[in-house]
């Protein structure tokens, strides 16, 4: 992975984000108009970051350290997508797409479905969560995702007895995506939990994060949220979501399978083979602090892993 130390920018010269939001607002609402009068009808505007998400209840397990800026959060992100540089994205992804929508899920399941994105932020009750990101390159955030556990469109579905593991498949666009015109990774991105991961009620079907819909650069529309494993494991902009009776296949797994194995759990006793996984740091802070197995939350995961050897399965 490519890894880049945050510069030092100040506040003073960050544009603030009600202005850009506003901006942004004019500008969708002055092309809107003008592609209406061109064919005399009407379009409604459709939800963008920074919209607000209605109806968000405190979820639980959230976390009680400090929240990471949103500046930060949405101007430092991992998505090769879109670029390996972990400042581009948020300007790449400026003009992305995230209407319409849609999510196809599939495989061994007795109610496959294809549902936009709209029915899936109405299918349950939206919870504000404050997790931990962890970076297998020493960095960490902690994030208020804005989402409801996957469990959720998973009983939706009715997967069968076949059903051992879950396939996540990133959006393929190298129109939009420039970085999918780089061969960093074999496109599109998927990635995969087991069964009893996926249905965790930990793991977030994520729509939002600071009560409003997710930035592009965030992984918007829909996106995974794990929090006990490294980030990468969390598919952004996830299009096809896939029930299989064989371990699947992931992203990065296939590109450096001694370096990123299929479980990707935080173990701080498991060094990456270019760098130690010991500490991190959060972004904004300059001290490091110790790793904490399963990122912090082994009183809730620990016990899916009774009995296996963490070091190998890695």
């Amino acid at each position: 992975m490519l890894i880049r130390k945050p510069a030092d920018i100040p506040s003073s010269e960050i544009t603030s984000k009600g202005v850009y939001l506003n901006r942004r607002k004019f500008l969708a609402g002055a092309a809107a108009l003008a592609g209406a009068a061109a064919v005399n009808v009407a379009f409604p505007l459709s939800a963008e970051a920074g919209d607000k998400i209605p109806g968000i209840v405190k979820g639980p397990f959230s976390t009680d350290e400090k929240q990471t800026p949103y500046k930060d959060i949405t101007n430092y992100n991992n998505f090769y997508e879109f670029s390996t540089d972990k400042y581009e994205p948020a300007g790449l992804a400026k003009n992305f797409r995230t209407r319409p929508w849609t999510l196809k899920i599939e495989g061994h399941v007795a109610k496959p479905k294809t549902l936009d994105i709209d029915s899936l932020m109405k299918l349950a009750t939206m919870e504000d969560r404050v997790y931990r990101l962890r970076c297998v390159e020493g960095w960490s955030m902690v994030i208020p995702w804005v989402g409801y556990p996957l469990s959720k469109l998973i009983d939706q579905t009715q997967p069968t007895s076949k059903a051992k593991y879950v396939e996540f498949t990133t959006l393929y666009d190298p129109s939009q995506m420039p970085g999918q015109k780089r061969n960093v990774l074999l496109w599109p991105y998927t990635e995969g939990l087991r069964m009893d991961e996926a249905m965790h009620p930990l793991t977030l079907l994520t729509f939002g994060l600071y009560g409003e819909v997710l930035p592009n650069q965030d992984g918007a529309p829909v996106r995974i949220v794990v929090p006990w494993k490294y980030g990468f494991k969390s598919c952004k902009s996830i299009v096809k979501i896939r029930f299989t009776e064989k371990q699947p296949d992931t992203a990065w797994n296939l590109a450096a399978p001694m370096e990123y194995g299929f479980h990707s759990n935080v173990n701080p006793n498991v060094d990456h083979p270019r760098w130690s996984q010991a500490k991190e740091r959060r972004i904004g802070e300059f001290s490091k602090r110790p790793t904490l197995m399963f990122n912090g939350y082994g009183d809730q995961v620990a016990s899916l892993y009774t009995g296996m050897d963490l070091k190998k399965y890695f």
